[in-house]
This record gives structure tokens, sequence and C-alpha cells, in this order.
């Protein structure tokens, strides 16, 4: 019988050992059929909850569960999901089968701290259609002239889509603000999973902000797959990435989280997103067997 009490609670991409992105994490000996996910998913009511199983072909099957539904991928409950099995299983890169791709996620305890980096599925970028941009900017209260010029408007996949806008100031990015319904309509209608609200401090270093509607939930705290599209997208346009970005965001939210991400230079190519975590229950670092 899966329950809530089965379910590990870990915050990811956590900054200073605070803050970070709360995830379910469920290791069980079969996937639970989908109504039980949908259902654990939405009581626990964390963005996203995580479901593992052994794959016949080895490693991991995995899917995700936001309280509104399925999602394809989801980066912060992977980096929760690497730090539990690297506490059951002993730290090492393990082999992750999600509905569409295959990804690795790494993780490593020392103790009661840990850490996990995921290789992100195939990332892609194309500009975003001026009517969506404009509907995006209505949403927010934001003007044409509030964004970056150097990052135009961008369609982005690193494992699910997201809406990358790049806000030229600090201070528009801390005002922001929409209504819940119409931003659920909105992600819905163009296959959403957040819109990515970054700024860019410097070449190397964003602060962001992720509104995440289309699963139920006002903002996420840290959002490692909008992180991925958006290393993806900056890599497109010939950002100066040097290789390596931090991405800092929940600030706003009282949740501070980072997120380092390191990318080369190929078109494309998976992308190394990466955090610490803590852990929110005992259960979580306790090193429990895998529940029927």
């Amino acid at each position: 019988m899966h329950t809530l009490s089965n379910i590990h609670q870990v915050a990811a991409f956590t900054s200073n050992g605070q803050g970070g992105n709360p995830a379910g994490v469920l290791v069980a000996a079969t996937l639970p059929d989908d109504a039980t996910m949908q259902r654990l998913a939405t009581e626990l009511g964390y963005s996203e909850t995580v479901f593992a199983a052994p794959a016949d072909a080895g490693g991991w099957r995995v899917r995700y569960f936001a309280p509104d539904g399925e999602v394809p991928f989801c980066g912060h409950a992977t980096i929760a999901l690497g730090a539990v099995l690297a506490r059951q299983e002993g730290g090492g890169v393990f082999a992750l089968a999600t509905n569409h791709a295959h990804i690795t996620v790494e993780g490593a305890v020392d103790g009661d701290t840990a850490t996990a980096a995921l290789q992100s599925p195939p990332t892609a970028s194309t500009p975003a259609p001026p009517a969506l941009t404009q509907a995006a900017l209505a949403l927010f209260g934001y003007r044409a002239d509030d964004l970056d010029a150097r990052i135009a408007p961008a369609l982005a996949n690193g494992g699910a889509s997201h809406l990358v806008l790049a806000l030229a100031s600090r201070e528009r990015l801390r005002a922001m603000r929409y209504e819940l319904a119409a931003g659920r309509d909105l992600m819905r209608a163009h296959g959403l999973a957040t819109i990515a609200l970054v700024h860019a401090e410097s070449a190397q270093r964003f602060h962001a902000r992720n509104p995440f509607a289309s699963g139920g939930v006002y903002e996420d705290p840290a959002t490692g797959a909008a992180a991925a599209a958006l290393a993806g997208t900056l890599r497109d346009i010939g950002w100066p990435h040097g290789g390596a970005i931090d991405i800092v965001q929940g600030e706003d939210m009282g949740t501070p989280s980072l997120l380092h991400v390191t990318m080369s230079d190929v078109a494309g190519s998976s992308v190394r997103v990466a955090g610490a975590v803590r852990w929110l229950d005992a259960a979580s670092g306790s090193g429990a067997a895998l529940p029927a």
C-alpha cells in the first residue's frame, strides 16, 4: 500500500543549506498505477513528485506528477531522486528512463549532506511566436521595453517546453505577478511546463522566477528543467557563457536556491544541472528499503 509515509521529502538546489524546491520521491519495487501516483502527488502538494522503480533493462523507470497532472520531466525532482538513490544504493551514476528520454543522475552523500547532478535530455530552442510573447507580457503586466534585447524570447526545451523571457532589470523580475487561472490557460494552450522569467546579472550569473501554473503551482523556487532549457537557449544564441552559468532562484519567495549548469558548445547537446539537497523528513535520510 503506497501512502504519503512511504514518500521521501527532499528539497533540491539548496543554497548554503537553506531553501531549495521540495519534491516527493517514491522508490518502489514497481511503479504504482497512474491514479495512485496522481493521488499521492496531489495529496503531498509539492510542485512535483517523482516515482521510480527498477527497469527490466537496468537502471530506473521514472515518472513525474504535479498536483494537476503528469509532466514529462522535472529537474528538481530528479536531483532529489539522485540523492535518495545515493543514500539507498551508494553514490554513483544512475540511468533513468523517462516517458520520452534516457538520462542520468549522479548522487553523492556525505553524512547529512548530499549533492546530485542530472544530465538533461537534448536541448533545443526556437524564437517565440510574437503572439505568444505578447500574451505572456500581458499576463505579467510587462511591456516590450522591459525585455533584455540581448536574449530574444524563445521557446526552449531541455526535457519539457518553456517560454524564456529575459528581463532587462532585476526590479521588474522581482515585481512578477499574474493570475493563476489565466496563466494556466496560457501555458496549457501552448504546451508549456513553465514560463522562465530571467535576468542576467552577468554573463554567467542569472536570476530566475518560474511560474508553473500549468501544474497548478503559482511559482517554483528552483526549476532544473527550465535551467536546462535556458542553457540550451543561451548556447543557441552564442551567449558568452564560458561553459557554465549559475542560476539564483527563489529569493523573491524567501526560499533561496542555487542551480549550477555546465554545457558544451555542441548544438542540441545535453547539459548538466547540479545542486545540493537537504532532507525534509527523517525517512528521506534513512536508507529505507523499497516499499512494495
